[in-house]
């Protein structure tokens, strides 16, 4: 049986990057909601058409929505192997619905990807500048961890109830000593 991973961690942690390249180093598909929105639109599945009329309306795609969208995702035959979800769940609602769409433990293993605070204000705020965000100032930045402390990590408790183990990562250090630490935290699955 493949692995069917999910990255956890708060913006700025690295998630993208490392999910980037364990899903290289374990031939499964990376799925990450975002892009997988953007590439429903593009090519216009009924689901993304939905979708797309929210996003151009600046609407948030409603779980419901996204759900369906990642469990039709998941059940194409390169995800047969395994994954790694990014981005999603979000919270303990879409977790459960997920859970529900696909028979039950889609996910066998969260990698908790852990950065202090100022780390991930210092890495955001240098990710604006690059790409030209001006909106991302230190407030908004505080304020979207602020939304994951709240929605997105109470997974970490919500996971190991339904027996599904965290594995805690430190995402201090280059790309390469932390992506050494996602591939021991697997290996100790």
């Amino acid at each position: 049986m493949g692995r069917r991973v999910l990255f956890l961690g708060p913006p700025g942690a690295g998630k993208g990057t490392q999910a980037t390249l364990l899903a290289r180093a374990l031939g499964v598909p990376h799925i990450s909601t975002g892009v997988m929105l953007r590439e429903a639109v593009a090519e216009g599945t009924d689901l993304g058409n939905q979708a797309g009329v929210l996003m151009a309306a600046g609407d948030l795609v409603p779980d419901e929505l996204v759900v369906a969208m990642v469990a039709e995702r998941l059940s194409r035959s390169d995800a047969a192997c395994g994954f790694l979800l990014d981005g999603f769940p979000r919270n303990i609602e879409q977790a459960d619905a997920l859970d529900n769409s696909v028979d039950g433990h889609a996910i066998e293993v969260v990698l908790l990807l852990t950065v202090v605070e100022d780390e991930l204000v210092r890495r955001l705020l240098k990710r604006a500048v690059e790409d030209g965000r001006d909106d991302d100032n230190e407030d908004t930045i505080r304020r979207r961890l602020e939304v994951y402390r709240s929605e997105t990590e109470p997974l970490v408790e919500h996971y190991p109830l339904h027996g599904v183990p965290i594995r805690r990562i430190d995402g201090l250090g280059t790309v390469e000593e932390v992506f050494a630490r996602v591939v021991m935290a697997l290996a100790h699955e």
